[in-house]
């Protein structure tokens, strides 16, 4: 049975709800955010880590030797880098990449916030390239504002036609940049010229110049806000020792504006200017404190900044800080944070094993498979045979002439052994028999060592042990 009380309580927690969601700065897509453009310290760094893209689009056409130095090749399963080919045989370390980069992210956003968002991001960073060449041509904010509310008329399209044409002519080229890793980035542009190009390729092209018209022009700071899944599980990541762009709010409130040649000593540092919030590419009030849409890329502390600059004030009122920091609690160490120290080992220990991987990674390899029936076979004078599978594979774009060995018990016979021409890129299997007198074999199983190595590159060798059975 519902009692008054019950209602009341009810009540006050939906007030509560509405009150919470009243200073949600989350933006529906009703309004476009058009934000201005200052320059600072941070801006500087947003421009230079965005310049790591500029690898995407040129590393393609980097060559290495007589083909492209990275190229995934997928139908033939093969990754290229440089002068290392990692076939599927390989896949662990693709699968120890991943999790060093997925713990590196954890790492990052531990200790310093969304940096990976506000920095490194491709939906940030082609955004603000969109919105860049939007600046340039429609104008500042306010006149970008007052262009999409006008009527259409051909002055309008005069503005809105080259805009969008640029904004299409980046999102084709990054369709193409993307595929380029994929086949090689000349022959690509050739089909592309030449409408030769195969369906795949065309198909990459309309969904990568789509999705990042879409996402970049169009969605922007709303795949942050409802698409990716980063930012719903970044709470999780934080502590109260994560340097995060924040107000100081004992220093600056109470805020209010600032009248010409008078100064109160009873409000605070924050002026109410609003620059802060005017320069954010997510809408976000950073006064009003942490929210989901911060990306941490700090281009309201240069916005703060010059603005403290001119009024004659301290700077970092709106700076990186943490938690604690703001409220005056000694920071802790990294060395002395459990959380940080937990991704750090699983860090080191996937940066070991890639790194291992890489440094023992063969141009051959061998394999060996016995035959389970029958395990062996006595031969008419009483030695026994065992019967062996080889698969042999070469990572080299070139065939190669090898020669197997094996290595037992004495007066060890290899039948089959010798030179094998090995085919380029690929598995050649081989069948081969050891017979041994049945005197030298003193149990059921015995070790043997079959070994492969290049006739003209020794470094080129593999070995494999096996056993054999016998009575």
């Amino acid at each position: 049975m519902t009692t008054e009380t019950d209602n009341v309580t009810r009540q006050d927690r939906v007030e509560e709800l509405y009150a919470e969601s009243s200073v949600w700065h989350v933006n529906t897509g009703g309004e476009t955010i058009h934000a201005k453009r200052m320059p600072g310290k941070f801006r500087t760094f947003k421009w230079l880590a965005a310049s790591v893209w500029l690898i995407f689009f040129f590393g393609p056409y980097l060559r290495w030797g007589d083909r492209q130095a990275v190229l995934l090749d997928i139908p033939n399963r093969k990754f290229h880098i440089f002068d290392i080919t990692i076939m599927p045989q390989d896949i662990w370390m693709l699968s120890l990449t991943l999790l060093f980069f997925a713990i590196l992210l954890a790492v990052v956003t531990s200790i310093a916030g969304r940096v990976f968002c506000g920095y490194f991001c491709f939906q940030t960073i082609w955004t603000d390239v969109f919105t860049w060449i939007e600046d340039k041509i429609e104008g500042n904010p306010a006149q970008r504002r007052k262009l999409d509310k006008a009527p259409l008329t051909f002055e309008k399209l005069k503005v809105k036609v080259p805009k969008h044409a640029a904004w299409l002519v980046v999102s084709m080229l990054t369709g193409v940049s993307f595929a380029a890793w994929f086949t090689d980035a000349f022959e690509l542009w050739q089909g592309y010229l030449t409408l030769s190009a195969p369906m795949v390729a065309w198909i990459v092209l309309a969904l990568f110049t789509v999705g990042t018209y879409g996402l970049a022009g169009f969605m922007r700071e709303q795949v942050c806000f409802w698409l990716c899944p980063y930012a719903r599980i970044q709470g999780v990541m934080y502590d109260r020792e994560t340097i995060l762009p924040a107000y100081d709010r004992s220093r600056g409130e109470p805020r209010g504006k600032m009248k010409k040649g008078s100064h109160d000593p009873e409000k605070g540092d924050c002026i109410d200017c609003g620059q802060c919030l005017a320069v954010c590419p997510t809408g976000v009030d950073i006064r009003d404190g942490q929210q989901e849409g911060c990306i941490t890329c700090g281009l309201c502390i240069d916005a703060c900044d010059a603005v403290m600059q001119k009024i004659d004030k301290p700077l970092g009122l709106v700076r990186y800080a943490s938690f604690d920091e703001l409220e005056g609690t000694p920071a802790i160490p990294l060395h002395k944070r459990p959380r940080v120290l937990v991704y750090i080992t699983i860090l080191t220990l996937a940066a070991s094993g890639i790194l291992y991987g890489l440094s023992h990674l063969a141009g051959i390899e061998l394999k060996v498979l016995h035959e389970r029936q029958p395990l062996f076979v006595q031969q008419s004078d009483g030695s026994i045979q065992n019967k062996y599978y080889l698969k042999i594979l070469n990572k080299t774009d070139n065939p190669v002439r090898v020669t197997l060995t094996a290595e037992g018990p004495d007066q060890l016979q290899l039948v089959g052994g010798g030179e094998v021409e090995l085919r380029p890129g690929d598995i050649t299997p081989h069948t081969v028999y050891v017979r041994v007198p049945r005197n030298q074999l003193q149990s059921e199983s015995t070790p043997v060592i079959f070994r492969i190595l290049a006739n003209d590159d020794p470094s080129l060798a593999s070995e494999r042990e096996s056993v054999i059975f016998g009575p």
